[in-house]
């Protein structure tokens, strides 16, 4: 489970694991475990649970994935897509089923390192934080506090989120153009090579910062509120739902809708700031940004404030939630399948460990 199931390894053989190594010891004396060394196994572990989870997710939800883009950037002067089962039917009969899932190998190139290292950075983050915590406390027996878990998955979705930016910048512009494109990007690659010529460096980060601010709230909340609907679910046990002192499939699968339905509605105007950053400079942006050469609204923004100012002033404030329908209903099973799927892949790993040894 995203921190539960972890079994740390530490021998304190380097002095950059030290704390790390300290705090999965700490917790594993808590659950009666002997730790054993540190391995880089343990690591690959964690990379290849959260890689595969974050693939599968968004392979399942990319259609409505490419939908929430399109609204949330889409010319307000020229509306193409309106509404989610509208906005559908119209991909699929202006481009087929191919332009239902545009853009989702660069998501999945995209998406897998991110969740992957995500998921690591939030296990070694709630076990240093947990070290800390119970070494200022002098409480030996202390847990992680929805808020401390919040800071944990805030940490780990900054670390995760800055070290695959220009992939999601550029696979929000390849989601959005379509086959009536003036210049089409033939894949990640490309892109990125493209955006750097003609636009330069920076270009490739427009947008980081409400990136990194919508983290916190979106990731933080994700990983708090999964995990303290776990742990309440576990001790109350309402209804029955915890056999042998595990959640089911089933339970869990909404623990993490509910996680992810709450920190994607907090956090959801920052990404269409976010996504609307990602498009200026585009000299030959798709029509739906351009509004194929109708009167349009200021696409040129001077920063984050500004992109909010103007988005407000010419759409209205409903212009910041615009592709929140198709986004929670693709964010409920997606955050979800997450989960569970890191949560079982990370246990057929454990499993195999045990086999081979």
């Amino acid at each position: 489970m995203a921190s539960e199931d972890v079994v740390g390894k530490s021998t304190g053989e380097s002095a950059v694991t030290t704390i790390v190594n300290l705090a999965e010891e700490a917790k594993l004396a808590r659950e009666g475990v002997k730790a054993p060394g540190y391995a880089v196994v343990s690591i690959c572990k964690s990379l290849v649970a959260g890689g595969v989870a974050g693939g599968v997710s968004r392979t399942a939800v990319a259609p409505l994935e490419r939908l929430k883009i399109l609204l949330q950037v889409q010319n307000p002067h020229s509306i193409q897509y309106n509404g989610t089962i509208q906005g559908l039917k119209y991909i699929w009969k202006s481009e087929g089923l191919r332009g239902l899932f545009r853009g989702n190998g660069t998501n999945c190139a995209r998406i897998v390192p991110n969740s992957a290292v995500k998921f690591f950075s939030y296990e070694q983050a709630s076990s240093g934080i947990l070290w800390l915590y119970r070494q200022q406390s002098g409480n030996e027996e202390a847990q992680l506090t929805p808020v401390l878990r919040l800071g944990a998955g805030a940490c780990a979705g900054i670390i995760a989120m800055s070290a695959t930016y220009p992939m999601d910048m550029v696979r929000g512009r390849i989601t959005v153009q379509t086959e009536k494109s003036p210049y089409q990007y033939r894949g990640m690659f490309h892109a990125l090579g493209t955006v750097y010529r003609e636009e330069g460096f920076r270009a490739l980060y427009k947008g980081w910062l409400p990136s990194v601010i919508g983290v916190i709230p979106y990731v933080g909340l994700n990983f708090a509120v999964y995990e303290s609907l776990k742990d309440w679910l576990i001790k109350s046990n309402p209804y029955g739902l915890v056999e042998d002192s595990e959640l089911s499939v089933v339970t869990r699968l909404g623990c993490g809708a509910v996680a992810g339905t709450v920190g994607q509605t907090v956090a959801y105007p920052l990404d269409v700031i976010r996504r609307r950053m990602q498009m200026v400079g585009w000299k030959d942006a798709a029509s739906v940004v351009t509004g194929q050469g109708r009167s349009s609204a200021p696409l040129e923004y001077t920063g984050m404030v500004d992109a909010f100012r103007k988005t407000v002033h010419h759409e209205g404030f409903g212009a910041l939630y615009k592709g929140l329908v198709p986004n929670l209903v693709k964010v409920v099973p997606s955050i979800a399948i997450a989960f569970v799927t890191y949560e079982v892949v990370k246990d057929l790993l454990e499993v195999e460990m045990r086999i081979s040894d």
